[in-house]
């Protein structure tokens, strides 16, 4: 088996959140606790942390942690759960390089216990904003096994 899904994820998904809502509580607090408490001092770290939480929604706390490739399949590994899913029972695969991280996408034909899409992170290239060679040959054998006679 081979990771196909970024190291980086765990990062993403855990680290960064904490480092991103720690600085602009200790702003706010630091702020509060100085007596200096201007109407800006408050209100942008919170519209801060508002527009942080919203992004990170849509683009980090959706990723799984782990995604390996066992030939014809894919195992899919989040919070202590792990998922065999078939190249056959994926319908599309959405990459998207230009996004940071790096996300894949993928829609499924039958539920799992991850739901009907699957999205991971992509392998961090050294170059930014080229595509993986990893994702597009992982992509080429989703497409021959959707096409393959039974």
């Amino acid at each position: 088996m081979r990771r196909i899904s970024s190291r980086w994820t765990f990062f993403y998904k855990r680290i960064f959140p904490v480092i991103w809502f720690g600085f602009l509580i200790l702003f706010v607090g630091v702020s509060v606790f100085t007596g200096q408490r201007p109407f800006p001092l408050l209100i942008v770290p919170l519209a801060m942390m508002g527009f942080g939480y919203f992004i990170m929604k849509k683009l980090v706390f959706d990723l799984v942690d782990e995604v390996w490739d066992d030939g014809h399949a894919l195992i899919v590994k989040n919070g202590g759960r792990d998922e065999r899913v078939a190249f056959s029972d994926i319908k599309n695969v959405n990459y998207s390089p230009y996004v940071n991280p790096p996300r894949v996408t993928l829609l499924l034909r039958r539920l799992t216990a991850f739901g009907d899409q699957i999205t991971f992170c992509a392998p961090v290239r050294f170059i930014p904003l080229t595509a993986s060679p990893v994702i597009a040959a992982l992509i080429d054998r989703i497409h021959q096994a959707r096409h393959e006679p039974v």
